[in-house]
């Protein structure tokens, strides 16, 4: 993975925690989005962990640019600001996940390996919180989901509380690629174009 971070102290850190790791490789560090953007193009990371507010080209800017290169690349972002105006330009930007830099060790690795394995990583704080204060900034009247089974109305529940596909599939006693057929599904019967919109979805629900 590629480390992206302006504060060289948070680098060795995370290279650190992450070499400690069996199947973690750090193949690089960049301290800025432009260095950021020239890496990923030459060692083709599988994840790149992403921070936001850097000098230069910021880190919605190089996510933007690595993803129009090479969209397979999973750009999880690790940030100290959880304000949904880093946040939903982080998603559009085409981040698969946004970590606060308080989250403890094991959640970053978790985050991780979720972002290698195509999932969506979310601070729970983050999204529950995200969520609330956009229905309540977006005061809608109810909307009822209609043809859900009952399967999905408990995924869609699970997901509201901002867990995620492997804690959904611990909760349910369900595989993770069961979880993440429902969610597909989910977002379909719902419009819904992303995780988080979903998550509005079924608050609003």
């Amino acid at each position: 993975m590629l480390l992206v971070d302006d504060q060289q102290l948070i680098r060795a850190g995370l290279r650190m925690l992450l070499d400690a790791e069996d199947g973690m490789e750090v193949v690089g560090e960049a301290g800025e989005g432009r260095g950021a953007v020239t890496l990923a193009a030459q060692l083709l990371p599988d994840v790149v962990v992403m921070d936001l507010r850097m000098p230069g080209v910021d880190g919605i800017t190089a996510t933007s640019r690595i993803m129009a290169e090479r969209p397979s690349t999973r750009v999880l972002v690790l940030t100290t600001f959880g304000d949904d105006d880093h946040l939903y330009p982080a998603l559009q930007a085409g981040a698969c996940g946004f970590l606060l830099k308080d989250a403890p060790p094991e959640e970053l690795l978790n985050g991780i390996r979720q972002a290698a394995a195509g999932e969506s990583p979310f601070s729970q704080d983050v999204l529950r919180r995200l969520v609330r204060r956009a229905v309540d900034a977006r005061p809608e009247a109810p909307a009822r989901v209609d043809g859900l089974t009952a399967r999905e109305q408990d995924v869609l529940d699970l997901v509201a509380e901002g867990l995620t596909n492997t804690e959904i599939a611990d909760r349910l006693h369900i595989g993770v690629t069961t979880v993440k057929t429902h969610i597909t599904a989910l977002m379909t019967k719902t419009n819904s174009p992303n995780r988080v919109r979903l998550a509005l979805s079924a608050q609003r629900t």
